[in-house]
């Protein structure tokens, strides 16, 4: 069954929330747990049996075929489809229907991590007979959401905006499965919204949209600290992956970085290839890119650290994002919040707070 179902992957964001370090790299592309984190979703897609994935992409379009290619070595099929201008999610899964060869296709927003069945959620899918099936979360706060009610027999019964007292705990997860003619029917060639526009005139229709409903791992990557979170999440095994380059434990370091005995990494830390962790030096639930040096003594806490960039002596970052080539000198001190352009230097003692420089 899910050998004939499409995978169709959305990846066409532009990251603007992870800026810096989607200024060099789509933000499905970043390392994250020593791989890029499409290669994560990827490698559920296909424990879970699909193997015909459709990407529909935008932003540095030619990044994604250059390191994915035709899927070979992932063991799938991999086409690209560009999207020439902004069309919304369900304008996207319109622009690949042209693609797709099965009687349904599985949606996944390509910066969400989940720890949803995807085998599950499909089988869900066809026991309901549904048009559209709908990954739903249970969440500890719907009020920061739009919540998606449902009835006994797991029937979706409204689309409702956030709201102080939503009536229910569940919320959109951004993964779906629907029928390949559902997907024709949306109007192609402009932005249309799946949860404005789509699922809302699929219900007035009488369509059938059904509620997969868990509480499994969930996590939108789009900001630095839950792009840190969800890094360290999948070094420890909190987050389901098979892509992780190693066994699941407090630390991942790749082939080829040095780590000194007396330096301290922790807390679901990534070190990348060719990347270096001096003696006395504390890295801790951090993304060290590769090519990136910590020196002696220096305290990195939830922090991404981008490729080639330099952290010296004795400085401490907490909750700070260094985008690639970025050197900051001894003694220096970065709190939550700062982000640092790609190729800025900062002088040995110089102090920031909390800012973009």
């Amino acid at each position: 069954m899910a050998a004939n179902t499409d995978a169709i992957v959305l990846v066409g964001g532009k990251g603007t929330r992870l800026r810096p370090l989607t200024l060099t790299a789509p933000k499905p592309m970043l390392p994250t747990a020593g791989v890029p984190f499409l290669t994560h979703l990827l490698s559920r897609i296909k424990a879970a049996g699909m193997r015909h994935v459709v990407l529909g992409t935008s932003y540095r379009a030619e990044v994604f075929a250059e390191y994915f290619g035709d899927g070979t070595q992932f063991g799938l099929e991999m086409e690209y489809v560009v999207e020439t201008e902004p069309l919304d999610t369900a304008g996207a899964i319109r622009n690949v229907a042209d693609r797709l060869r099965g009687e349904d296709a599985m949606v996944f927003n390509g910066d969400i991590l989940s720890g949803t069945d995807p085998a599950a959620l499909l089988n869900a899918h066809h026991d309901a007979a549904a048009d559209v099936t709908l990954h739903l979360v249970k969440v500890a706060d719907p009020s920061r959401f739009g919540s998606v009610p449902t009835d006994a027999s797991g029937r979706v019964t409204a689309f409702l905006e956030k709201t102080p007292n939503p009536p229910t705990d569940q919320v959109n997860a951004g993964c779906y499965v629907f029928r390949r003619d559902v997907i024709e029917s949306i109007p192609a060639g402009r932005p249309v919204s799946v949860e404005r526009e789509t699922f809302p005139g699929l219900l007035e229709s009488g369509a059938t949209l059904h509620g997969f409903v868990d509480s499994s791992y969930w996590l939108d990557v789009g900001t630095p600290a839950a792009f840190v979170r969800g890094s360290a999440d999948l070094v420890r095994g909190i987050a389901p992956t098979h892509a992780l380059p190693g066994s699941p434990g407090e630390r991942l370091v790749l082939d080829g970085a040095s780590v000194a005995p007396e330096a301290t990494v922790d807390g679901g830390s990534s070190v990348g290839a060719s990347a270096s962790i001096a003696a006395g030096a504390r890295v801790s639930g951090s993304v060290v890119f590769e090519g990136a040096r910590i020196e002696r003594d220096a305290v990195v806490e939830d922090s991404v650290i981008g490729r080639d960039a330099r952290v010296g002596a004795g400085t401490v970052l907490r909750g700070v994002v260094l985008g690639d080539d970025v050197d900051v000198g001894a003694g220096c001190e970065l709190l939550e919040g700062a982000r640092l352009w790609p190729g800025v230097v900062l002088p040995d003692g110089g102090v920031r707070f909390s800012t973009d420089v």
